[in-house]
């Protein structure tokens, strides 16, 4: 058996085939000895705001990693492509992540907002540095124009929370939260998919990533034959006394996976010039100095 693998794991809809891979036993059958670092807390604290993103650092949910205390995670493609900018343990992207996520922007069943275009100059809260916000940005720059766009990070409180309670008039979630919203009638106002990509610290050798896509594969695999069994992981992270959800609250075309794989240059250029227009990241970074595609990555 070899060391043990570290991976932080929070959020059950990034990391479904990782979890079916745990519990299924691919890993083991692969010689790994992994450990998924779930971070179970819910945050019930009051709703803190914060309006600029330079404000908040880019490992803000992923401290595990620049601490030295895990070697791989996954997120959005655009946040990973900042992160492998800003670490200190010289993390780079080593492959595009399993999950292909989603975002949806929700507000209040009584809420007079309706279509995309209802939120100029609307605060709608995200996670700054994480697939909400840069997701949001993406699609409502499709109906405003950039300047009436507004968005703020919502810190110490569950977005949802943060919404039902009337901290705020319009947020980002993903699942669960998504099913939630939904089974207690507010109304999604945009909604869309987009990729992700996993970083890796240095000490992450070729064969054991390659080992631990093929058994991510499998939990990909696994999936695709009936999600539902698997469902349990989204249930569990949504206390009871806000929704009880079961199975078939889900809509299972919102659930997507696909095997892990190499980053693609294209994906980089196209994604770098964009967040680089919002001056979220430094235009003149290059390809091999944010991604490292040379691990083996084949899941055959």
């Amino acid at each position: 058996m070899s060391e043990k693998i570290r991976i932080e794991a929070a959020g059950a809809v990034f990391y479904l085939p990782y979890y079916v891979a745990e519990e299924e036993g691919y890993f083991a059958d692969e010689g790994l000895d992994v450990e998924l670092l779930r971070d179970r807390a819910f945050e019930w604290g009051p709703a803190r705001f914060i309006e600029d993103a330079k404000f908040v650092s880019s490992f803000s949910s992923f401290n595990l990693f620049e601490a030295g205390k895990s070697d791989l995670y996954n997120a959005c493609e655009w946040g990973q492509l900042r992160r492998s900018q800003d670490s200190q343990r010289n993390g780079k992207v080593v492959a595009r992540r399993a999950a292909v996520a989603s975002q949806a922007i929700i507000v209040r069943p009584d809420s007079p907002i309706n279509v995309p275009g209802d939120l100029a100059n609307i605060p709608v809260g995200v996670n700054f540095h994480h697939g909400s916000h840069y997701l949001a940005l993406q699609t409502l720059e499709g109906f405003l124009a950039r300047g009436e766009i507004k968005l703020v990070g919502i810190k110490e409180k569950n977005r949802f929370l943060a919404l039902r309670d009337g901290d705020i008039d319009a947020v980002a979630v993903m699942e669960p939260w998504i099913t939630v919203a939904e089974k207690q009638g507010y109304k999604i106002v945009a909604e869309a998919h987009y990729f992700g990509a996993e970083i890796a610290n240095e000490s992450l050798d070729a064969d054991t990533l390659s080992r631990i896509n093929r058994a991510v594969a499998r939990g990909v695999d696994k999936l695709h034959e009936d999600p539902r069994p698997y469902l349990k992981y989204f249930i569990d992270s949504v206390p009871e006394d806000i929704e009880k959800l079961v199975p078939e609250d889900f809509a299972l075309g919102r659930l997507r996976y696909v095997h892990p794989g190499p980053y693609p240059e294209d994906h980089f250029n196209r994604t770098l010039d964009w967040i680089a227009s919002w001056g979220l990241i430094d235009a003149q970074n290059e390809f091999e100095n944010l991604v490292d595609n040379s691990r083996a990555l084949t899941t055959a």
